[in-house]
């Protein structure tokens, strides 16, 4: 089912997810809480507001795909997940223990996740997987992928980008988290990445550039792109991986600095 949560509720869900992320990696001492508090807004807003899916029956087969390409950040898959009912919230407190569902990555044992995370760069050729698996069932669904802006450094992204373009895969949806930052220092001091945008153009794809932590936009961005006709569409979100923390400072390191 589809919530349609207003904005005020999705601020409220926003905040405990983003308190969840922050509980979660200090209990465990560990954990990537910057990739993860970058993605609150954009995971609020499909899961309760976007996407069709049955916590219930996870496996509901006309049900809309996340695909967390980052899984180093699945801290904020989990928080949502659970916020939205697929397995209670002090569960979260098992996060990267022994024989726990909610490891380090992200894994389909875990009820509600689709695709068993690691190595950087998979997700988006994943997606367009699942894509065309739903066109040739003839399903509604829509797959939303997140990116994020570090692992588009790799080949494996472009290709799939460019075979979602070749198969005009109207049902898959890129988000890249732009928050600028790859573990230890920022994306362009490791390679490049501008003209990015245009980059997707090239390749095919509607592009649109978001507030990743505006709810306004991105419910805007996504009820425009689940209703492209004939490509498939990239939010290009920008994000920070310190909002509304205010011990993080300017400095790269804390993507996997715990407080």
């Amino acid at each position: 089912m589809t919530h349609n949560i207003n904005i005020a509720e999705l601020t409220e869900i926003s905040k405990r997810i983003r308190k969840n992320i922050l509980a979660m990696t200090h209990t465990a001492g560990s954990g990537h809480p910057g990739g993860s508090l970058s993605s609150v807004e954009i995971l609020a807003t499909l899961y309760f507001n976007i996407m069709d899916h049955k916590p219930e029956n996870p496996k509901w087969n006309h049900r809309d795909k996340f695909i967390l390409s980052k899984a180093h950040a699945c801290p904020v898959l989990y928080a949502t997940l659970s916020e939205a009912g697929y397995f209670p919230e002090n569960e979260l407190k098992t996060f990267r223990q022994i024989n726990s569902r909610i490891q380090g990555h992200s894994h389909i044992k875990t009820p509600g996740v689709e695709m068993s995370g690691g190595s950087l760069g998979q997700g988006l050729s994943f997606g367009v997987g699942a894509a065309i698996s739903a066109k040739l069932d003839n399903l509604k669904s829509k797959t939303f992928v997140l990116l994020g802006d570090g692992e588009c450094d790799e080949g494996q992204i472009w290709e799939a980008a460019m075979s979602a373009s070749h198969h005009k895969l109207n049902n898959l949806i890129a988000i890249v988290d732009r928050n600028q930052i790859q573990n230890d220092r920022f994306t362009d001091e490791v390679m490049t990445l501008e003209p990015f945008e245009d980059k997707w153009k090239a390749f095919g794809w509607k592009t649109l550039k978001v507030d990743g932590h505006s709810l306004g936009e991105l419910i805007d961005a996504f009820n425009l792109a689940i209703n492209q006709t004939k490509k498939p569409y990239c939010s290009n979100c920008r994000y920070h991986k310190r909002k509304r923390c205010k011990f993080y400072g300017e400095q790269s390191c804390f993507p996997w600095k715990i407080a």
